[in-house]
């Protein structure tokens, strides 16, 4: 029997309009535990607003790599990945 376990990078907006982008295995669990202010300090001192990005990756160092990406990419390209997620939901809905 193969289980196959995802690896998670998502972005957070917190309430003060700052991204935090982290990596989990459990996005569910992950989601409940900033909500609760325990999933990290920087997110616990701005505040969970929603999370508003989220990738899967079959590996967990494709995904920290991907994680190192998007921390050290400028607000703008977070910004268009996080769009072009939503009208992606958006349109699949139809």
């Amino acid at each position: 029997l193969l289980i196959v376990m995802a690896h998670y990078v998502y972005m957070v907006e917190c309430w003060n309009g700052a991204y935090y982008t982290g990596y989990t295995i459990d996005l569910e669990k992950r989601m409940k535990k900033h909500k609760a202010g325990k999933g990290s300090k920087y997110v616990k001192s701005k505040g969970f607003k929603k999370l508003v990005y989220s990738e899967s990756y079959p590996d967990k160092i494709t995904a920290m790599k991907r994680q190192y990406v998007l921390k050290k990419s400028p607000r703008i390209y977070k910004e268009n990945l996080v769009i072009n997620q939503n009208l992606y939901k958006n349109s699949n809905e139809f």
